[in-house]
């Protein structure tokens, strides 16, 4: 029996924590790990050789710093993680195992009006039948995470009201997820699991303090605080789009006026554009006619770019982020929007918090959420079901 302070209780602790450290990252060099984990170098050498030995990790050479090294990620057939994307007009899925590679993934559209109901049937079909594709053992999977457009409840895990969703109000996506598929199932909305994905596997890559900007149907942050995702006690952090610019201005979906979003979100900025462009116009579409040289669309992304700035500048001066990084459609336009972000930030933020922010745009696209939804599910799992050879928590758990 292990008792606290004993010899067996630290060894177990030691080996935990150098599974999570590599589960989180993906893949660290001994020398990562032991800078991650505090450990001394030959402790860590000693419990990477148990845990491979044991096949809960792979070792690989690799090089670090034009020198040898050997770098250990969690074994591919350990268990596999589903990501669910319920998107604006799509729902997207993917299945990863805890080695960080994506196996499977594939989209499909989505009608924004359809019940809930009917989006997780869908949803359930296409986690089914990817998970038949890789020819995964249905046994392995270890979590799936979830993201939908809207606020999540953090203590009852309800989804709040949404204009995205609207027949959605009030569901808890991850319980039902958990019921339909018969394993852990964790939620978060769709900005925090785009700045997630961007930590791990895109532009957001060796920074622990991250703002994610999505602009789609509305506009919402992610924010990381060193290396974490920030949502605040009711998991409203980082609805950047209902910061007031203009307190005359166009009336908000959520009851303000002159909230950013009013200024920058499709449903807003459109109607400036189809007098002249036509009725089926999308924001796809003035990212590709404003890369193509088309004045009026050119000019409407600057403007969005210099709003988005103020709301930027804003989040520089309270949380001083050391990356922000721009996501969603609007992404696309380059230094067509990115330019006048930073403009803006340079202007309304205060100095030292400007020089220290650097303005990216995404590098995972469309991918932003769905892999921040495996993310979430690597982040929530265990690391004592993998050191004892079972995925199933007990109990199984929903957040």
């Amino acid at each position: 029996m292990e008792t606290p302070g004993s010899q067996s209780s630290l060894h177990r602790a030691n080996l935990e924590r150098v599974v999570r450290a590599v589960r989180l990252a993906g893949s660290l060099t001994q020398a990562e790990i032991a800078r991650t984990t505090g450990l001394s170098a030959a402790t860590v050498s000693n419990i990477v050789r148990e845990l491979k030995d044991g096949g809960t990790v792979e070792v690989t050479p690799t090089s670090a710093g034009g020198r040898r090294a050997r770098s250990v990620s969690l074994s591919g057939d350990a268990g596999i993680v589903i990501g669910v994307d319920f998107g604006h007009t799509h729902l997207r899925v993917a299945v990863g195992n805890l080695a960080h590679q994506v196996l499977a993934e594939e989209s499909e559209p989505l009608d924004v009006d359809a019940s809930a109901e009917q989006g997780f049937d869908r949803a359930e079909e296409l986690v089914n039948r990817l998970i038949q594709a890789t020819g995964v053992d249905r046994s392995k999977v270890a979590g799936v995470g979830l993201g939908v457009p809207g606020p999540i409840d953090v203590e009852s895990g309800t989804l709040g009201s949404t204009a995205i969703l609207p027949g959605w109000s009030g569901t808890r996506p991850a319980e039902e997820l958990h019921r339909r598929l018969g394993v852990p199932a964790y939620v978060d909305n769709d900005a925090n699991l785009g700045a997630l994905g961007e930590l791990v596997w895109g532009s957001g890559r060796g920074v622990k303090d991250l703002a994610y900007i999505k602009v789609a149907s509305g506009v919402g942050a992610g924010l990381v605080i060193d290396g974490k995702i920030y949502r605040g006690p009711g998991g409203t952090a980082g609805e950047i789009g209902h910061i007031t610019l203009d307190e005359s201005g166009p009336v908000c979906r959520c009851g303000n006026r002159g909230c950013l979003e009013t200024f920058t979100a499709a449903g807003y900025v459109l109607p400036l554009l189809q007098p002249g462009h036509g009725p089926d116009l999308t924001m796809e579409g003035v990212v590709r006619l404003a890369r193509e040289g088309d004045p009026g669309c050119r000019r409407v992304i600057a403007d969005v770019g210099r709003h988005i700035g103020s709301g930027v500048a804003n989040l520089c001066n309270l949380l001083n982020p050391s990356r922000v990084v721009l996501g969603g459609d609007l992404a696309e336009a380059g230094e067509l929007v990115l330019g006048p972000i930073r403009e803006s930030v340079g202007r309304y933020a205060i100095p030292s918090a400007a020089r220290h922010c650097s303005v990216l745009p995404g590098a995972l696209g469309g991918r932003a959420e769905v892999l921040g939804a495996l993310a979430l599910a690597l982040s929530e799992m265990g690391d004592s079901t993998l050191l004892d050879g079972t995925l199933s928590p007990n109990p199984p758990a929903f957040t």
